[in-house]
């Protein structure tokens, strides 16, 4: 049996690009999850009891399949000891293949999707900062303190360490601000 699985993921909220590709790969059956929560994978659990030796299980990419490199570990170990097979449509990843088990491939899809990870991660953080009204990036200097370190410093009455003592602004801060 052709198996394919599809989660929500930032850029696919509602799984229909990955359903889209899923289908075209001829899978009988296609489950998808309804939220995004990691620890909340009903649908996954169902496909890993349910596979049979010779199944074929896709995903259209790692990430949608696994939260993390040891997640992604385990569920490769289940797969093996059910004598089942995954591919996976962005990394090129098929295990029915010999050389889908090349180590030095391994490494680097794997390294790709530890950053995919990461990657979704960061942007579901952003945005939840976002919607919290946190500002985002380093606080600006209050533009007092950056005038009164160049004025300190057109002065030549006072050393760069009296500069960021009184004012708070740094070495590279305040060069930047003078070439400007």
């Amino acid at each position: 049996m052709i198996i394919g699985y599809s989660r929500p993921l930032y850029e696919d909220l509602q799984c229909d690009q990955q359903i889209t590709l899923l289908k075209e790969r001829n899978c009988n059956k296609i489950f998808k999850e309804d939220h995004t929560s990691a620890k909340r994978r009903l649908e996954l659990k169902r496909v890993i009891d349910m596979l049979q030796p010779e199944d074929l299980l896709i995903v259209t990419r790692l990430y949608a399949l696994a939260d993390s490199t040891h997640h992604l570990a385990e569920l490769l170990i289940e797969l093996e000891k059910k004598k089942a097979f995954l591919i996976s449509i962005q990394e090129n990843i098929d295990t029915r293949k010999k050389e889908g088990f090349s180590f030095s491939y391994i490494v680097n899809q794997i390294a790709e999707f530890q950053s995919e990870v990461i990657s979704e991660k960061t942007k579901k953080g952003i945005d939840k900062a976002k919607e919290r009204g946190s500002n985002l990036g380093r606080p600006k200097k209050p533009d007092e303190n950056v005038q009164k370190a160049i004025l300190m410093y057109k002065s030549k009455n006072y050393t760069l360490k009296e500069i960021r003592e009184e004012t708070g602004i740094s070495k590279s801060t305040l060069y930047r601000y003078l070439e400007n």
